[in-house]
């Protein structure tokens, strides 16, 4: 038969076995000691056996109850841990975030952005996944990543945007390029020059042929990629030149490739995403704070 007890009886029964009598159990539960002596009776009564033996004014477990503390010594420091990780949640000490981030900043500045939030969160497990904004939304808007980093604009409906601060594009050339020695760019420099440009359907795209049809310059496309990572490691081995944002050119920047500013305001709109119509996580939003924090701090030290 099932035996039917509640966490009274428990918490008894624990506190006689801790202090050895009914008198220091009543004392730990700052209760009665005819309480305690009438729960632990209950308690044996709906058990079917004995607990304690009265030697003089001691109570002695016996086998029986000493095999029951250890499972319920089990029970409580579960518990224990229970409330540990509840603590640790609040401080965000402990728990998951997962991060959705287009490939254009995967390369260096969410992966900066998460060192930094990991610093005081070392128990925090983060799952990054590199994909196309669009990607990225419909995943944010079913509540399969905590957060996203996307480029704009967006048509998915259910998901909360918060735009970031635009960011130049940047030009990408070869050191070796007639261009390279020039501090900026115009728009003109680049007609008739072999370019690696993102793919016709992106919305940078759109917007850089509409600026050089605008400026009457025709480049001459070589070769089209949907990841501006890709169209500046063309850049590296020779291709031609780029245009790109500042957070995808910055970390090619070195001896044999070259980033200049453009004069022209080309921009790309970047966005922090959450789930719509539901409370974000603390850590979601603590990443987003190291996100901004790690754009403006490289935005300060280029300038």
């Amino acid at each position: 038969m099932k035996v039917h007890f509640d966490l009274r009886h428990i918490e008894a029964f624990r506190a006689v076995m801790m202090a050895g009598s009914v008198v220091g159990a009543a004392k730990l539960l700052n209760v009665t000691q005819p309480g305690v002596s009438r729960t632990i009776g209950l308690l044996e009564l709906r058990l079917g056996y004995s607990l304690f033996e009265r030697r003089g004014r001691r109570l002695v477990p016996t086998a029986e109850a000493e095999a029951l503390y250890r499972e319920i010594e089990h029970v409580y420091i579960g518990m224990g841990r229970v409330a540990q990780v509840a603590q640790d949640i609040r401080l965000q000490r402990a728990g998951a975030l997962r991060v959705a981030t287009l490939p254009a900043l995967a390369q260096w500045l969410v992966p900066q952005a998460i060192a930094k939030f990991q610093q005081n969160r070392p128990r925090v497990v983060v799952f990054v996944q590199s994909l196309p904004s669009r990607q990225i939304a419909e995943l944010v808007s079913t509540r399969q990543f905590d957060v996203g980093v996307v480029e704009l604009p967006l048509p998915v409906p259910a998901i909360d945007i918060h735009p970031l601060e635009p960011v130049p594009t940047m030009a990408v050339l070869p050191a070796g390029h007639r261009l390279a020695g020039r501090k900026r760019l115009s728009l003109n420099d680049f007609d008739g020059e072999r370019m690696v440009l993102l793919s016709a359907h992106s919305f940078v795209r759109y917007q850089i042929d509409a600026a050089f049809a605008a400026a009457k310059v025709a480049p001459q496309v070589v070769a089209e990629t949907p990841s501006s990572s890709i169209a500046c490691a063309m850049v590296a081995a020779g291709a031609g030149i780029t245009l790109v944002s500042k957070w995808t050119a910055e970390p090619f920047a070195g001896p044999g490739i070259v980033v200049l500013p453009l004069n022209e305001a080309l921009v790309s709109q970047y966005a922090i995403i959450f789930p719509a119509d539901r409370a974000r996580s603390l850590l979601a939003e603590a990443f987003a704070v190291d996100l901004r924090s790690a754009m403006s701090i490289h935005s300060s030290s280029s300038t």
